[in-house]
């Protein structure tokens, strides 16, 4: 008897945000169904993240003020981590994911294209390393980057020489 098992944790318990895979247990199961393999939230949203980022023609994910936030957070010494989930936001239910995706795209790109490759890569990586169906990726085009706008440029230089 199989029993492929996902959940997730609910309400405000130790494992709220956490999804669940469980196995068959006992001596005659295979090796790699005994046990429980847990998924947290932001395990799922730093895998869309990443997937998103890697296509061509996305410049960066996030809506105008969690961008300017983050870029402050990450210039804040033990404050960064989020870079990776801005504009990420997933849910995740028994044995599906839903990802909806705030992104930037470089001018001159096909919107629609890169969407389309957005979401074709999101489902791939997400569906290939977590199991999970994913039943959809919204994705909100926020800005264009234009080419001759450079982000301010923080000197590197210490204050001592």
């Amino acid at each position: 008897m199989t029993n492929d098992i996902t959940s997730v944790g609910g309400g405000s318990g130790p494992e709220a945000g956490v999804s669940a895979l469980k196995g068959r247990t006992g001596a005659g199961a295979p090796a790699e169904t005994r046990g429980k393999t847990t998924i947290a939230d932001a395990v799922v949203a730093k895998i869309a993240g990443m997937a998103a980022r890697e296509v061509p023609g996305i410049y960066s994910l996030g809506a105008g003020m969690a961008r300017a936030f983050g870029a402050m957070r990450e210039r804040v010494p033990g404050a960064g981590g989020g870079a990776v989930t801005r504009g990420v936001k997933v849910e995740v239910g028994e044995r599906q994911a839903a990802v909806d995706l705030d992104v930037v795209v470089e001018y001159g790109v096909s919107i629609v294209d890169v969407a389309g490759d957005v979401r074709t890569g999101v489902i791939s990586a997400l569906e290939r390393m977590t199991g999970l169906e994913v039943v959809e990726v919204n994705i909100a085009v926020d800005d264009v980057h234009l080419p001759d706008e450079e982000e301010e440029a923080q000197p590197d230089e210490g204050r001592v020489r």
